[in-house]
């Protein structure tokens, strides 16, 4: 798979957080796309100064593995709180320039708009692959909300500053929510709808349970192993 540079890598946090803030204007937070067929999933491993980074493709219709990259490289950023795209978007990079089926959505495992300066993880990724991205987090990184009803499917708004940066949605009956935002080319309410419906059975979307499971470590069948490390 193919995608553009946007920028070097080799920054100081200072140069970074400037970087975010210029490129956040970059996103398009409408439907830029027809039909999605394909979703995937992505997930970093970690070990001492490599990374194990997973992108999992599948059918939106079954859920099920059509094709799949785990990469080994090493990381070359720091933890930085607000900074993650930084540390994980090279590793992930290596594993997508090597996968052989273009995902007509990614789901990550992160934060899109829902980010101190409207620019997470999914936002960046979105930019630099050029295709629809979701931010689906386990954890708030910013924003208020009020608790949505218990029922699967239903959410509230997250907002900031009077501003609507995201939905805690519940994708499962009495489970906890999950924090959905935009990443890049599509909308908040079809994020939703699509993120709802990569859930099948858990809490999270398939695409981040089967990532995760690749980046952990666990031999999935049907992916391709690559070491750049």
């Amino acid at each position: 798979m193919q995608f553009q540079q946007l920028h070097p890598w080799d920054l100081t946090p200072k140069e970074a957080r400037q970087l975010q803030n210029d490129l956040r204007t970059r996103v398009l937070k409408i439907d830029q796309f027809q039909d999605i067929k394909t979703v995937a999933g992505v997930d970093i491993g970690l070990k001492k100064d490599k990374a194990l980074a997973a992108v999992i493709v599948l059918n939106l219709t079954d859920l099920q593995i059509i094709d799949g990259v785990v990469a080994e490289s090493r990381i070359t950023f720091p933890y930085i709180p607000g900074l993650l795209s930084f540390r994980e978007i090279p590793p992930l990079l290596v594993a997508f320039s090597h996968l052989q089926t273009k995902p007509d959505l990614v789901i990550v495992d992160g934060q899109g708009l829902a980010h101190p300066r409207r620019f997470g993880l999914a936002s960046h990724l979105g930019l630099i692959l050029n295709i629809p991205t979701v931010g689906c987090a386990k954890s708030r990184l910013c924003g208020e909300y009020t608790q949505p009803e218990k029922q699967k499917g239903s959410y509230t708004h997250i907002t900031d500053k009077n501003e609507i940066i995201g939905v805690a949605l519940r994708t499962r009956t009495d489970v906890s929510v999950v924090y959905v935002s935009i990443g890049h080319k599509i909308s908040l309410d079809s994020a939703r709808k699509l993120t709802l419906a990569c859930c099948d059975k858990y809490r999270l979307p398939e695409t981040t349970r089967y990532a995760h499971k690749a980046a952990t470590g666990k031999m999935l069948e049907g992916l391709h192993y690559v070491n750049a490390a």
